[in-house]
């Protein structure tokens, strides 16, 4: 988050103006605020220097602490994502409309990525639960409730009807539960799904929230807040085990947001979030204008709140700019910061 509090100097008279480069003060199109003590020409273009500076650093810091790209944020003790699977979520884990369907080509190497990592064949980097749950997730919502556009593309059916009989053989149970929960997309290959109900009260809990939403389905607020106590606190490295299968909280978490959260379930992640985590920290200022972007991943088109920001801060108003460094599943070459 970044907060823009009043430039003390900037309701004086061209007191700014100094410290603007040469080129930002023969930009075209600099405005000229109205003469009345408030912010003029000078603390704006001022404003709009100090933006160049800071969003560059911005973006660096981006790239840097991008767990998916850096050495430095991600700790050592920390497996990374198999970057085959990586690249395909990114693709197919996402919404309605933005769904990229994979070629057969890339289906056929993804599909023998999970192959080879479930027979232990791959171990430099094998594909995490996390991401099994979070891949087949996502193929079975475009299978059972996306639009034509964006369901299996005729290489995925190709290379899913190939595999999966292998696969069936050597994937855990949630994961086959996952990949086709009513037994109405692998065939005679998917009888595990029906019959799945987890393992003690929290899986099961969580399983039949899962159903609904691999349906495409949404859930009420209290479904949401049953569901969120269970797993509530995330588990951290040395930390003991998860109280559900990773694949389950991942296939549950990226599955929500492709059928993108409604306002009951939206309210039940931030409540449940605020018990964990206490009460949020209160500004100490007057007034506060929040800007909340990006939270959808995509950083392809211009973002003015940064700018807008800043000349309100000329005004005196404090405003609050708050967003997320990245966010699974677009991390792939083409969804990051250049």
């Amino acid at each position: 988050s970044l907060l823009l509090r009043p430039l003390p100097s900037a309701t004086t008279s061209g007191s700014l103006v100094g410290r603007v480069s040469p080129a930002a003060q023969r930009r075209p199109g600099a405005v000229a605020w109205p003469r009345d003590g408030r912010c003029r020409r000078g603390g704006v273009a001022a404003a709009g220097a100090w933006m160049e500076e800071a969003g560059t650093a911005v973006l660096e810091e981006a790239v840097r602490r991008n767990p998916a790209l850096s050495e430095s944020y991600r700790p050592a003790g920390l497996p990374r994502p198999n970057g085959t699977v990586l690249e395909a979520q990114g693709r197919v884990c996402t919404g309605p409309e933005q769904t990229r369907p994979l070629g057969e080509e890339q289906a056929m190497r993804v599909l023998d990525t999970i192959l080879r990592s479930a027979t232990g064949e791959l171990k430099d980097e094998p594909v995490s639960s996390a991401q099994l749950g979070a891949f087949f997730a996502g193929m079975t919502i475009r299978a059972n409730c996306f639009p034509e556009a964006t369901q299996w593309s005729e290489g995925e059916r190709r290379a899913m009807s190939l595999f999966w009989p292998r696969l069936v053989h050597v994937l855990p149970p949630e994961v086959k539960f996952i990949a086709d929960p009513e037994g109405t997309i692998m065939g005679a290959n998917g009888l595990t799904g029906p019959r799945y109900i987890g393992q003690g009260t929290a899986e099961m809990r969580l399983v039949g929230a899962l159903r609904e939403v691999l349906a495409g389905g949404h859930l009420g607020y209290e479904e949401i807040q049953c569901v969120l106590k269970d797993v509530l606190p995330f588990g951290s490295m040395g930390a003991s085990s998860p109280s559900v299968s990773e694949a389950l909280l991942a296939a549950f978490l990226i599955g929500q947001r492709m059928n993108r959260e409604t306002d009951r379930e939206l309210k039940g992640y931030c409540l449940a979030f605020d018990d964990e985590l206490g009460p949020p920290p209160i500004a100490d200022v007057n007034s506060l204008t929040h800007y909340g972007e990006p939270y959808d991943g995509n950083t392809r088109f211009f973002r003015s709140t940064l700018f807008v920001a800043a000349v309100r801060a000329c005004y005196g108003e404090a405003c609050l700019l708050h967003g997320v460094e990245w966010m699974p599943p677009k991390v792939s070459v083409k969804h990051m910061l250049q």
